[in-house]
């Protein structure tokens, strides 16, 4: 396993990366309503990567997948591939974006709740963004990354939700998908990785609110649970720092712990 500790002027890079990132989901949020199709926000945004910030979409023909951003809905858990789907009053929905910029990739996702959610998804909606940040809060130099996924794990399960095994956050810089792997559950047999300044990675659990379990539809790309419970996903870009984590994908309505 060959970990990249970045130097100040890739950690630059990465912020640059990181906010770009976040400001494609701020733009798109207004067009994110009943009635719009996941291949429209995937063309707005497309566009606003390409034409006003001067960058890339990092998903875009990555091992051949066919778009700019990843639109996950209801059941579909990651890695949903836009299309005429046409969002509708109650849905939850998740942008996943990446963008490349000057060599370096930013990588966020946000859930987002159509109209009028049920009682239920507002619930998991809240409970795996909590996830995140639980995740997030465990993160610091000479500590362990099994603590990320041992403490989502435990919050996930005493809300009566599920983790996802089959799918991670991983490491990311000059590369979209690097070393570390981030897993969101407790894994004994994982090897124990110290936390050390310069690291960076992705923590995105994907929690459902029904059994953990997921299978690969025929598109070979989209997601979905296995018993047809819905499923959310949060996910910010970290850097370890000596006093702990910073996210460099912060959006403007958030504020770190």
């Amino acid at each position: 396993m060959k970990i990249s500790l970045k130097t100040p002027e890739e950690i630059e890079k990465m912020r640059v990366a990181g906010r770009l990132a976040v400001d494609v989901l701020d733009m798109i949020t207004p067009y994110v309503q009943a009635g719009v199709t996941t291949d429209e926000l995937d063309r707005l945004c497309h566009d606003y990567i390409v034409n006003a910030q001067q960058a890339i979409p990092s998903p875009l023909n990555y091992k051949g997948f066919p778009k700019s951003i990843c639109t996950s809905v209801n059941h579909q858990v990651c890695h949903g591939v836009p299309g005429k789907r046409k969002l509708k009053n109650g849905d939850i929905v998740n942008l996943d974006i990446t963008v490349m910029k000057n060599g370096y990739h930013g990588d966020t996702s946000r859930m987002f709740m159509i109209g009028k959610p049920s009682i239920r998804a507002k619930r998991l909606v809240e409970i795996a963004y909590d996830c995140l940040w639980i995740g997030i809060r465990q993160v610091r130099a000479g500590g362990y990354l099994s603590e990320v996924g041992k403490a989502i794990q435990r919050y996930a399960v005493s809300k009566k939700c599920s983790v996802v095994q089959e799918y991670c956050g991983h490491g990311i810089g000059r590369e979209f998908h690097e070393d570390p792997q981030v897993l969101h559950y407790y894994n004994p047999k994982s090897e124990e990785i110290l936390l050390q300044p310069g690291m960076t990675f992705t923590i995105e659990p994907m929690i459902n609110a029904g059994k953990r379990h997921v299978k690969q539809l025929p598109d070979k790309w989209t997601v979905v649970t296995k018993d047809h419970n819905i499923s959310a996903q949060w996910e910010h870009t970290i850097l370890v720092t000596d006093t702990g984590a910073q996210v460099l994908t912060l959006g403007n309505h958030e504020q770190q712990p």
